[in-house]
């Protein structure tokens, strides 16, 4: 049996607007087009993974229990527009977290890879056949390590990231695009069944 493939996406600035450390379920905003792209990626078959970043758990900026009120108001809103993710990975970890717990240099932090490789684990994934999407080159290089295709968006912190210094062969990059949306036009994610029957 073929085994199942994933669009990994970065969270700020990539699904919603990168205000910085978002601590409140009401401080989460959809950039335009996130939602229906995501849901194009469900109808299409593919695994909707975020894997994200959020050392302002180390930082003692915010809670986890504040962290899973921020995603479920993310999951309120893109259910809005039919969509849905499969899971999200969290890695709040940081070298200099004030929060003893989580005080550390991780394997999960991108652009270690970390988070891709337990989703592949859990969800049992290809990931040769697998995206990563995100806004900074840390997040493209923790899909490349993984074994995944890169795309740029210049959303977020896109917006600053200088293409011409990037190295497209080693962090596999095949794309820069505007946003989430315009990947997955491009790519023809929309359009392409990859999860096993």
């Amino acid at each position: 049996m073929k085994r199942p493939a994933a669009v990994f996406l970065d969270r700020d600035g990539v699904i919603i607007e990168d205000g910085g450390y978002v601590a409140d379920a009401e401080q989460v905003r959809l950039l335009p087009g996130a939602a229906q792209a995501i849901a194009a990626l469900n109808r299409a078959g593919w695994h909707v993974v975020v894997v994200t970043n959020q050392s302002g758990i180390a930082r003692g900026y915010f809670s986890p229990t504040a962290l899973e009120e921020v995603h479920d108001r993310l999951k309120q809103l893109l259910w809005c527009y039919g969509a849905s993710l499969d899971a999200i990975y969290v890695c709040p970890h940081h070298p200099d977290g004030v929060i003893d717990d989580y005080r550390e240099a991780c394997h999960c932090r991108k652009p270690q890879p970390g988070l891709l490789l337990q989703a592949a684990a859990d969800l049992q994934l290809d990931l040769s056949q697998c995206w990563l999407i995100g806004d900074r080159p840390s997040d493209l290089e923790a899909g490349a390590q993984a074994g995944c295709r890169t795309v740029l968006v210049r959303t977020g912190f896109g917006k600053h990231v200088d293409t011409v210094a990037l190295d497209r062969t080693r962090l596999r990059l095949e794309l820069v695009a505007t946003d989430l949306a315009d990947a997955v036009c491009k790519l023809g994610l929309d359009r392409q069944h990859r999860c096993a029957a």
